[in-house]
């Protein structure tokens, strides 16, 4: 019988995969776990959010300052 994760593992391995910066790829391989289940698990947590958290909110933080960050570089160029 396959041993079932927990759900603080996989809520820790979905915080790695989205916040990290890491490639998935090196995720599943530090983790242990498939390509296909981590793509389920960070669907199944996007579709079915959990309450509000701290851990969250920075996550949310950190995406639109990612997609700022970007923005920001985009003009430059076109500055340059």
């Amino acid at each position: 019988m396959a041993h079932q994760p927990t759900p603080e593992f996989r809520a820790e391995a979905v915080r790695v995969a989205l916040t990290s910066g890491l490639p998935r790829k090196q995720v599943v391989a530090d983790f242990g776990i498939g390509f296909s289940t981590l793509s389920r698990w960070i669907q199944h947590d996007r579709r079915n959010p959990e309450k509000p958290t701290v851990q969250s909110d920075l996550e949310r933080e950190i995406a639109e300052l990612r997609k700022e960050n970007v923005k920001d570089k985009q003009q430059q160029q076109q500055q340059q």
